[in-house]
């Protein structure tokens, strides 16, 4: 690597739902230069019933990711992580449980119950935020059902990341773009919606105080650098909302759609303000904090999650299925030979993945796939075309047209998903950088420490630095010809 002394190093932890990432970056005559230098795997456990994170070893990992990066001369740490789970720090700053896994079953049926509390229609208002089960607020709602003396005996709440940097640095905060994913953040004020919390019987005083993406929250503490010159190093939180640290990354606005493809996928747009209104309320899409101001209006799609859970259970039956040879086989399967809502809560946690895709076709009166590469093209199909849903509503709330796709994240990276997504939406794809997460979280940071002097500045280094590939749409009236059997599967109406 290039002497440290001619260039300025940052450090990105970037937390996803299988696995960590430490990433060292230096910035080099405005050229940006990364290194992975540890990775780990990110694995759920089960305490009895119940879903958690094992964050004690998650935090162990990064540790051993900072002692890699003790000989750099860093400007700054920050960490991104996954949205709506959060951690409990009670009086003494312990850590009071094991933060739960969005996936655990505890919020089923929840939803219901706070909507006769409060109406849907006022949560929206309040809040812009989609629904959907694993939000942080039916969490929370639940904890208070289950388990209110751990709820009673807190003193903040944090999100994921939040609990990273508090463990940095010994400041308690929660960021705005990961705040927003909880349900409980006012769009507008950019401030904790305390009146909705208090008519649902939650502690408004519960979450810790909210910084937007930028802030320098302290110095790495001594007991964490064990000696190193790491004490020295300032804790800035990015977008700590992995997809909020994605899209920092790029330029998403004014007739660009990104769509952040991984175990998510998060199909949307930058905008300068929400748009919480009845029709974005049916159409269920959500208002997430972005950077410097800005909104990522968008909906979530299940995503690359489906693929690798058929994976998982396949691995568990003896057979080996690598993701490049799933692809392979899935172009030369017969296409549309069955189609699936990605989004049927029957796929959210769904043990044996295989088996609810048959339980899907079996319902949609199809024929279930009969080989690994028949599920995998069935999941990619299917994915273009709820990308073509959404973009549809997408267009119908910003009023304008959407031109082209940005694909970033680790799926940017299957030219198959790609080239369906072109020819399904009958736009123009570019795709990458598939490391766009981990750049935009040392994006901001390098905004931050006054390297560069614009979001648009910064955006620019990221573009120069990383190669993009660029599909363009064919054989559309195929996809066409297919779009309202799909619809119905889903069950959706757009206007």
């Amino acid at each position: 690597m290039p002497d440290p002394s001619h260039s300025k190093s940052y450090l990105a932890f970037d937390l996803g739902a299988e696995s960590g990432r430490v990433v060292l970056a230096r910035l080099e005559a405005g050229v940006l230069k990364t290194q992975e230098i540890h990775r780990f795997p990110n694995e759920p456990v089960r305490h009895g019933e119940s879903l958690h994170w094992d964050v004690r070893r998650l935090w162990s990992e990064m540790q051993k990711g900072l002692q890699c990066a003790a000989g750099s001369a860093l400007a700054g740490i920050g960490v991104d992580a996954w949205g709506v789970d959060y951690a409990l720090i009670g009086e003494r700053g312990e850590l009071l449980e094991n933060p739960y896994h969005y996936r655990d079953r505890r919020t089923e049926g929840v939803m219901e119950q706070v909507f006769r509390r409060v109406p849907k229609e006022e949560i929206y208002a309040a809040t812009g935020i989609q629904f959907m089960p694993i939000n942080t607020v039916y969490q929370l709602f639940a904890a208070g059902r289950n388990t209110p003396s751990v709820l009673a005996a807190a003193r903040h709440l944090v999100t994921i990341p939040d609990l990273f940097h508090y463990w940095l640095t010994g400041n308690a905060v929660c960021e705005f773009t990961n705040a927003t994913t909880t349900q409980l953040v006012d769009p507008f004020r950019r401030t904790w919606a305390a009146d909705l919390m208090k008519k649902l019987g939650l502690r408004s005083d519960l979450p810790a105080p909210m910084v937007e993406p930028g802030t320098i929250i302290g110095n790495v503490r001594p007991s964490v650098a064990r000696n190193s010159p790491l004490t020295r190093t300032p804790v800035i939180v990015p977008a700590s909302h992995d997809t909020g640290s994605a899209v920092a990354a790029i330029t998403a606005r004014d007739g660009t759609a990104f769509l952040s493809s991984g175990t998510w996928s998060l199909v949307g747009t930058e905008l300068d303000a929400p748009i919480v209104n009845a029709q974005a309320l049916k159409l269920n899409f959500t208002n997430e904090g972005g950077v410097n101001g800005t909104t990522r209006l968008l909906k979530n799609v299940m995503g690359l999650w489906i693929l690798q859970k058929c994976r998982s259970k396949w691995s568990e039956q003896g057979t080996s299925a690598e993701y490049s040879e799933l692809v392979e086989l899935a172009k030369s399967g017969h296409a549309f030979a069955q189609l699936i809502d990605p989004d049927d809560e029957s796929f959210l946690r769904a043990v044996d993945m295989p088996g609810a895709i048959d339980d899907f076709c079996r319902k949609t009166h199809q024929p279930a796939p009969a080989s690994p590469g028949a599920y995998a093209r069935c999941v990619l199909e299917s994915l273009a075309l709820k990308y073509r849903l959404v973009l549809r509503g997408l267009e119908q709330l910003c009023g304008r047209p959407i031109r082209q796709i940005r694909v970033i994240g680790g799926g940017s990276r299957n030219g198959l998903l790609n080239q369906f997504t072109a020819d399904a939406t009958g736009r123009r794809v570019i795709a990458g950088p598939a490391e766009a997460t981990a750049l935009g979280n040392v994006a901001i940071q390098i905004l931050a420490t006054g390297e560069a002097s614009s979001l648009q500045e910064v955006r620019a280094i990221v573009e120069r630095s990383f190669p993009t590939e660029v599909f363009n749409p064919r054989e559309t009236d195929k996809w066409d010809r297919q779009s309202e059997r799909f619809e119905q599967y889903c069950e959706m109406i757009y206007a």
